[in-house]
């Protein structure tokens, strides 16, 4: 798909759906320069797990001829769960940021788990991972916060208190929902972006290793250095670096990845990443191909991968749904962009679902990697007007 498409409008479909559904549609992903906003649903694409997905897209594409040859939408963290991507019926012009007061809340955060849980549970996986021949490297663990608003929030209101950090992609995205339901969104500003394809040419910057930035400047600096010396952070680093690399290798003549990471700061987090660039064998293998392989890398799952997906669903308590799939596009030449959805909140009605997650190796301190998941929600709970976000975590936790 064209760049320049991004920023364009495809003519008025002849057939439209109500205006209603069009609105429950909403697919926005806004990064730098490029925005990718949509609206409406002219067909689905068929829903099925993560290894048919480039299957299901070609098929689709085929029956599709003369319709508008792109899909949106997201998949979920767990390969073996349903996607949700669909054939949007317009593009529109780049959705203007609009200064926005922060939404009312609605009595007090709850901890999903507690932050004493949650360090129970990275206690678990560390020991497990410190055993004599462990089977498992890294671990992602994930905790969560259930917020109440006033009113309903719009999704276009939670993008623009999240559209300041230009460090960030920020998105949209609908969610599948029951009939009778309100509509629901994954709405966030992810700072990963975990594959783009243009012909031949591959693009992923993963980013593993964090530490929470200071609005002292001193402070701020000796953070970022503190990452770059960490062992620990590298190590985790590296699990992700490797895995992306070996998923590329089949499907690739040529790799360059940065020798070892930089790094990358967004308003509230410093992160290690590293670019990973890449030119294929043949330039007709398509997006979704790579996405399959690629998904999900230890920067939200672990590794190895099997091991790791076992570990999440024994120890947490909320399922992920689509916090920590991927968000982004397809098109019919087998171009798209994917993003990781992590920094989001699943957004239905008065109801946000937060969350954030630590990658865990066998050197992780459970203190530590509460604090990091508590700094992680800083960009979702400031966008909803919390200004001591951490003191409001340790009393809700």
């Amino acid at each position: 798909m064209n760049d320049s498409l991004m920023q364009g409008a495809w003519p008025e479909a002849a057939s439209m759906l109500p205006e209603p559904t069009a609105e429950a549609s909403l697919f926005l992903l806004r990064q730098a320069d490029q925005q990718m906003h949509a609206r409406g649903c002219r067909a689905p694409l068929p829903t099925g797990v993560l290894a048919t997905l480039a299957e299901r897209v070609a098929t689709f594409f085929a029956q599709q001829r003369g319709a508008p040859g792109l899909l949106v939408g997201a998949v979920p963290f767990e390969p073996r769960a349903d996607d949700a991507l669909y054939q949007p019926e317009r593009l529109l012009p780049a959705l203007p940021v609009q200064s926005q007061a922060a939404p009312a809340l609605s009595g007090a955060l709850t901890a999903e788990p507690s932050a004493q849980a949650y360090a129970a549970a990275v206690a678990d996986a560390v020991s497990a991972m410190r055993a004599p021949d462990p089977e498992l490297h890294k671990v992602v663990l994930a905790r969560s916060l259930l917020a109440h608003t006033q009113q309903a929030l719009s999704p276009e209101m939670l993008l623009a208190r999240l559209g300041t950090d230009p460090s960030v992609a920020t998105y949209a995205v609908p969610l599948p929902v029951d009939v009778g339901q309100a509509p629901a969104w994954l709405v966030g500003a992810t700072p990963e972006l975990l594959l783009r394809k243009r012909g031949a040419q591959v693009l992923s910057h993963p980013l593993a290793g964090s530490a929470r930035r200071s609005a002292d400047p001193v402070a701020d600096e000796r953070a970022a250095q503190a990452l770059l010396a960490s062992a620990k952070d590298h190590d985790e680093h590296r699990h992700v670096v490797d895995a992306i690399v070996d998923g590329l290798s089949p499907w690739c003549s040529h790799i360059e990845a940065q020798p070892r990471p930089v790094l990358h700061a967004t308003a509230s987090m410093w992160h290690l990443g590293t670019r990973i660039h890449a030119t294929l064998k043949d330039a007709a293998t398509s997006a979704a191909t790579l996405l399959a392989e690629l998904h999900p890398t230890p920067a939200v799952c672990g590794t190895p991968r099997l091991q790791a997906l076992q570990r999440i669903r024994a120890l947490e308590p909320v399922p992920r749904g689509f916090y920590a799939g991927a968000v982004g596009w397809l098109d019919a030449q087998g171009d798209g962009d994917w993003y990781v959805a992590i920094r989001c909140a699943r957004l239905q009605g008065t109801q946000l679902r937060l969350y954030a997650g630590a990658g865990i190796v066998a050197d992780s301190q459970p203190e530590a990697e509460v604090a990091e998941t508590a700094a992680k929600f800083a960009a979702l709970l400031n966008a909803l007007g919390v200004q001591d976000p951490l003191s409001l975590i340790e009393v809700s936790a």
